[in-house]
């Protein structure tokens, strides 16, 4: 049996698998590769910002716009109260979305313009619709007459209000805010439907016509109501102030109808008062006094 030649050795260098590198072996990585990542980091948030809507102010707003729209819905089904009611949780949320805005530091222009269109809605539209259909609508021309004068004052003391941001005094309005214009309508609608007033008497139709013409004009007044803002709720304040705020809530809560109509028609008061001692004092008007700055 014949075998097989053996294969002669060559005398060439052996050839050598190159070896794999572990993980720590591994050659380092591109040093522009974190520039580039962080460019188009800075690219996606920058286009986020001009594109993207911060979600939870932006929340509270759709809520109050909700609150208006349901309050519209349930006065053309004959459900006054709740639509009153409806009013004063816009008017809540209204207030929330400004100071989550400015603590969580998501203020925008977008919100800025959402806002004032749900303010229109809840505070212009809703209100006077409301009291077009309760009891206005008893007045016949005079009674549309009326809740459009008050439709228009909001309309116009909110276009002025959008103007007017960083030149009048920010611890005062120039007229009476559109919030407190509905609450005054809503308090009146809610106070008498609460108490069953007959709406057969002759007075009321005109009595809502004479409040309603009164929170329209307001509006667009340059009388002088104060704001609030100046107060910052995360500085401490006097143990009494704690005090008066468990009373206000404690009164309230007594009988919400008639202490919110109450607490409303004095600030809607409060600022042709202040206006007028100011002029006694020979000053002048805090919320035009910076209005003719370069």
């Amino acid at each position: 049996m014949a075998l097989k030649p053996r294969r002669p050795r060559s005398s060439a260098a052996p050839q050598v698998r190159p070896i794999r590198p572990f993980r720590r072996n591994k050659p380092a990585a591109d040093p522009v590769l974190p520039a580039v990542i962080d460019s188009r980091r800075a690219a996606r948030q920058q286009f986020l910002r001009k594109r993207g809507i911060y979600l939870l102010p932006n929340a509270f707003t759709t809520a109050a716009l909700f609150c208006g729209f349901f309050a519209v819905v349930q006065a053309m089904n004959v459900r006054f109260e709740v639509a009153a009611i409806a009013i004063f949780v816009a008017m809540v949320l209204d207030g929330m979305d400004g100071r989550v805005a400015r603590i969580t530091h998501t203020q925008s222009a977008f919100g800025e313009q959402f806002d004032s269109l749900s303010d229109m809605v809840s505070f212009g539209v809703a209100p006077a619709l409301v009291m077009y259909e309760w009891v206005l609508k008893d007045l016949g021309r005079w009674g549309w007459l009326a809740a459009f004068v008050y439709c228009s004052g909001a309309a116009l003391r909110l276009a002025r209000f959008n103007t007017n941001i960083g030149v009048v005094d920010k611890r005062f309005f120039q007229g009476m805010p559109s919030p407190a214009a509905a609450a005054l309508i809503a308090g009146f609608v809610w106070l008498a439907t609460d108490n069953r007033v007959p709406l057969k008497l002759g007075w009321l139709p005109w009595v809502a016509f004479a409040l309603t013409i009164y929170a329209g004009v307001t509006m667009v007044s340059n009388a002088p109501f104060y704001s609030g803002k100046a107060l910052d709720i995360r500085h401490r304040v006097p143990f009494a102030a704690t005090l008066l705020v468990v009373m206000l809530f404690v009164l309230v809560s007594s009988d919400p109808p008639l202490m919110l109509f109450g607490l409303f028609v004095l600030y809607g008061l409060s600022g042709y008062v202040f206006w007028g001692y100011q002029a006694l004092r020979g000053r002048s008007n805090p919320a035009r006094s910076s209005q003719r700055q370069p």
